[in-house]
């Protein structure tokens, strides 16, 4: 508004002919707060109702038993120091819902690897022959069912089935319940239901039950209703050990935010977030799978002029055995024993301007630097890591008597130092981000049986860095990106336990030729960076560095939310170590990603066009092409020729394709 322009309805009324006496409040009435007190959905607590505006003023009003000479509280007012009376509850819902629906094809590349072996394991329908295998499965197909014409059998009798194709459908509901207590309390907790379902894994006429004795489990006899695969007309509730590997409703995380004078106290399981996450990844994505979950209590304090966070926490990464007992439920477990305890420290030191601050800057052509180092130490002295410690009876922990614990023991004295480096850089429309972890400790013994006595000492030095950069042009429509991290690997890693020798677990890591020191690092599995190799092949980035340039463009775009776009991106994989690959050479793979996408505009978070809300949808599709880290040997080339005569022994191309469904609220 112009200066000196006076507004219609702040214009000063002409005075009247008596002006009316001003009314003087009782001395002993509460002033009126300030506006921005006396609402409480101003500080984000919920409007009283109006049937207890009456009470709320009774309250308030001073304890006396004399009213005489005072005037009673307007019944729609409440006071500051009324809200502890007054506030409710409130609760929030975030979440989503999913369906996702993939098709993988040729995911084995078409290698004849041994079951157990292999980077991926042939469909079940798949007849397939390793180097030592004799070839011939059971017969249950006809020529033109397996794809083979009539040639491989004029008599027309079945033949060998052939599928190279997997394909199905999964979903999740994913509910983020925020209870605020009041503006400095609140608890926070997740919920997965139907956790990453497969469609059609339920049916009504399959259900497992313990095998006695044995530890184990086995099928159950269908009924004379179902007496097989073909009349299962409805899905059962999935149950954990009867039907299905989990339950319907799993709780992932329940933590509580308390805010202070001084900052704010976390407790609980939580998020573990921090830089790009190839380390810590909270997993809390529309497509995610993996996420960091940490049992924690943790303070930060900050200040605020300067945009310095500082964060000390306390997390239990693993407590050993505790007394938990399956015919005392209800009774408060607590932990048997302190020196196999996994105990870990952490110190976050961080910049970060808030976000409103940081569009002001980059909108005034400011540079805006964030950054920070989380620092975690990690132990351990003894360890019960055995398996089947209860032997003869197959039992695990949970039925093992105390002595059969005392018994499990081994020494791990095992210890690390863990720093992570984040940083960000961003210029109006340009970021530069990068992380970098590297895990330096060391390990006294790595048996798992009691009766081992492998203590020769080990090392562990694993390094890992990724970078990313991007650009927005176009009005924002257009994104270029250019994405590359490393992960270090081992050159005297076994290959035993799988394939390209960057299987989880010592069966992997296992040093060799007097080398002792275990260097494969492994990125977060949440930390995508292709839909094929990376993504499915390895389950991560281990032991391998890319190159992954992108761009991303948005045809439709509105203020609303409402999207429709395309995304292509390039990535070229290689290995740290060649020698971890199946075949001794750096290059695994070129693999092509595409993508297509829409947002609506329906949704509640939709009032910002950067934040997914409402309906999302997209198709995705990936080609992986091998390279020579993925092929074979030349000795095995010539035990696979004899065996096989004239077949085809080279690797195939892979293929992938996505459909997304999603609602995000």
């Amino acid at each position: 508004m112009p200066a000196g322009e006076a507004r219609a309805d702040t214009e000063t009324p002409e005075p009247s002919a008596e002006p009316e006496p001003e009314e003087q409040p009782p001395a002993e009435l509460p002033p009126t707060p300030p506006a921005e007190q006396a609402s409480p959905a101003v500080r984000g607590l919920p409007l009283l109702p109006q049937a207890s505006m009456g009470a709320a003023a009774e309250q308030g009003a001073p304890r006396s038993s004399s009213t005489q000479g005072r005037t009673e509280a307007p019944a729609d007012r409440v006071y500051a120091e009324q809200w502890w009376t007054h506030a409710r509850p409130t609760l929030e819902l975030h979440g989503y819902f999913r369906l996702r629906a993939e098709l993988f094809h040729k995911f084995a590349l078409d290698r004849r690897d041994a079951p157990g072996s292999s980077l991926w394991p042939q469909p079940v329908d798949n007849t397939y022959t390793g180097v030592n295998d004799s070839y011939g499965a059971g017969r249950l197909c006809t020529p033109d069912e397996a794809g083979t014409g009539d040639a491989d059998d004029p008599t027309g009798k079945l033949v060998n089935c052939r599928n190279n194709t997997q394909a199905g459908a999964n979903v999740r509901f994913r509910i983020n319940p925020e209870l605020h207590i009041s503006d400095n309390l609140r608890v926070m907790s997740q919920v997965d239901l139907l956790d990453n379902l497969v469609l059609g894994s339920t049916p009504a006429g399959y259900k497992n039950a313990p095998a006695g004795g044995t530890g184990g489990y086995q099928v159950v006899p269908r009924s004379g209703y179902v007496p097989f695969g073909y009349y299962d007309d409805t899905q059962e509730v999935p149950s954990a050990g009867i039907n299905s590997m989990q339950d319907s409703i799993r709780v992932k995380r329940v933590w509580a935010e308390y805010e202070t004078p001084l900052g704010q106290l976390r407790f609980g399981r939580m998020p573990d977030q921090w830089g790009l996450g190839i380390l810590h990844n909270g997993g809390d994505d529309y497509d995610a799978d993996y996420q960091s979950t940490v049992d924690r209590v943790m303070f930060t304090t900050s200040l605020k002029p300067l945009s310095l966070y500082f964060s000390g926490a306390w997390d239990f990464p693993n407590e050993g055995l505790t007394s938990g007992h399956l015919s005392l439920p209800q009774g408060q477990a607590y932990d048997l024993g302190q020196l196999d305890d996994v105990d870990q420290y952490s110190v976050i030191i961080a910049r970060k301007l808030d976000s409103e601050l940081t569009e002001l800057a980059l909108a005034k052509g400011k540079l805006v630097v964030n950054g920070g180092i989380y620092l975690t130490y990690r132990k351990q002295l003894l360890a019960n890591d055995a398996a089947g410690m209860c032997a003869p009876t197959g039992a695990d922990a949970l039925g093992c008597t105390l002595g059969d614990l005392n018994n499990g023991y081994v020494r791990r004295g095992a210890q690390a130092w863990i720093p992570d480096v984040w940083l960000q850089v961003l210029y109006k429309k340009f970021r530069f981000e990068a992380e970098a972890v590297t895990v330096q400790g060391t390990i006294e013994g790595i048996d798992t049986d009691p009766g081992g006595s492998n203590y020769e000492g080990w090392r562990i030095s694993q390094w890992g860095v990724a970078g990313e950069l991007s650009q927005k042009l176009v009005e924002d429509r257009l994104k270029l990106s250019l994405h590359s991290g490393w992960a270090s690997g081992d050159p005297d890693a076994s290959q035993e336990g799988g394939g390209i020798g960057l299987s989880p677990g010592l069966n992997g890591l296992q040093p060799q030729l007097g080398d002792d020191t275990f260097s494969t690092f492994r990125f977060n599995p949440n930390y995508r960076v292709d839909l094929i190799l990376h993504r499915n092949l390895l389950t991560r980035v281990q032991g391998t560095y890319y190159f992954r340039p992108g761009v991303e463009y948005d045809f439709l775009r509105n203020p609303e939310g409402q999207r429709l776009g395309g995304a292509f991106a390039a990535i070229w994989s290689r290995a740290s170590q060649f020698v971890q690959t199946p075949g001794h050479k750096r290059d695994l793979g070129i693999e092509l990603n595409g993508t297509v996408y829409f947002q609506g505009k329906d949704g509640a978070l939709n009032d910002d066009v950067e934040q997914m809300g409402g309906f999302y949808t997209m198709l995705q599709y990936g080609v992986l092409f091998p390279l020579g880290g993925l092929e074979y040997q030349p000795g095995e080339v010539e035990i696979l020729s004899r065996n096989l005569g004239s077949q085809d022994i080279d690797t195939g191309i892979a293929h992938v394709f996505r459909w997304y469904l999603g609602v995000l609220f």
